[in-house]
């Protein structure tokens, strides 16, 4: 559950980065784009990370442990490591 809290973390960090260095059209999750494009950023980013954080504190406590396990191994693939590429090579 520690992961999955901050891998969600992690990635909402960098989407803000992202967002602020190379604009909105960085981001690819559209959940992720609508909320910022209703309430902002910094808001929008927090309730969406906010909200996956809740679920993922729903399931620890229902004890789907392999699929929190498994979502933070999908969000380290598909949300961390292509930032840290966009990091490494466009800027």
């Amino acid at each position: 559950m520690l992961v999955f809290v901050v891998v969600q973390g992690l990635d909402g960090a960098l989407t803000y980065l992202g967002v602020h260095i190379w604009g909105m059209s960085i981001e690819a999750n559209p959940l992720v784009s609508s909320a910022v494009s209703m309430a902002g950023v910094g808001a929008g980013l927090a309730a969406t990370k906010l909200f996956a954080v809740g679920l993922g504190i729903v399931l620890h406590l229902r004890r789907i442990h392999l699929i929190v396990a498994l979502l933070s191994v999908f969000y380290i693939a598909v949300a961390i490591l292509p930032w840290a590429v966009l990091f490494m090579t466009l800027q």
